[in-house]
């Protein structure tokens, strides 16, 4: 498949392109890398129409926790142009209600919103992570989003599309954290079984943030998916 294939990178709330830092050699070397625009809409399938009308031709679609959500979208939106899917640390059920109407509460509150806090922070990283510098790294990329893209993506119901995962055809590699505390190996597990023919992988010891905490990890999946579309 080489480079006409554009690999489309999607972070996850409040995160940007430095997630994705520690893979870009890797990236680079596996065809035209495309970082998609979380930060100017306020629902999953706006965010996929736009990362669809930025570029054109076959597309492999990378998304981290939220954007796993925009990844399957895109998927749903244009299945003739998405060749393999990679799924990080993702899920598709829905918000809970509480869950939603507190996102939705924080969000509205712009004026205060400066960074993501510590707290939030450590309980997306492992223990063995959860150091000072990680956790910097982290605050400056919601800091450089600012308040704005707080209260859009704060706004964002994930609705859930389990029903929908059969739906997915192309090549599929779901990548889990073996001690993420947002996201369970059921929630992996679930999307495994219902899109044919996936692949899941679980990364032990890793927390949520997998593409900071094990970039190696994220590329080798990423390689897979790659050879076998060729």
């Amino acid at each position: 498949m080489g480079r006409q294939v554009k690999l489309l990178l999607i972070p996850g709330f409040m995160l940007d392109a430095d997630l994705w830092t520690d893979l870009r050699p890797e990236l680079d070397a596996m065809g035209e890398v495309i970082d998609v625009d979380t930060t100017r809409d306020t629902s999953i399938a706006a965010i996929a129409q736009r990362a669809l009308i930025a570029t054109d031709g076959p597309v492999v679609v990378v998304g981290f926790s939220m954007g796993g959500y925009v990844a399957r979208e895109i998927a749903y939106q244009a299945p003739e142009r998405v060749k393999g899917l990679l799924l990080v640390a993702t899920s598709a059920a829905a918000d809970a209600p509480h869950l939603l109407k507190s996102r939705r509460s924080v969000g509205g509150q712009v004026a205060p919103f400066r960074r993501l806090s510590q707290r939030a922070i450590e309980k997306s990283l492992s223990p063995l992570c959860r150091t000072d510098a990680m956790i910097e790294r982290v605050q400056r990329m919601s800091e450089r989003l600012g308040p704005e893209v707080f209260a859009r993506q704060s706004s964002i119901q994930r609705a859930g599309d389990v029903m929908r995962l059969r739906q997915i055809t192309c090549p599929t590699a779901i990548i889990s954290a073996g001690a993420d505390e947002l996201r369970s190996l059921a929630e992996s597990e679930a999307l495994r079984d219902s899109i044919s023919g996936s692949v899941l992988i679980v990364v032990e010891g890793s927390g949520h943030l997998l593409p900071l905490e094990q970039p190696a990890a994220v590329i080798t999946a990423l390689s897979a998916l790659m050879t076998r579309l060729r």
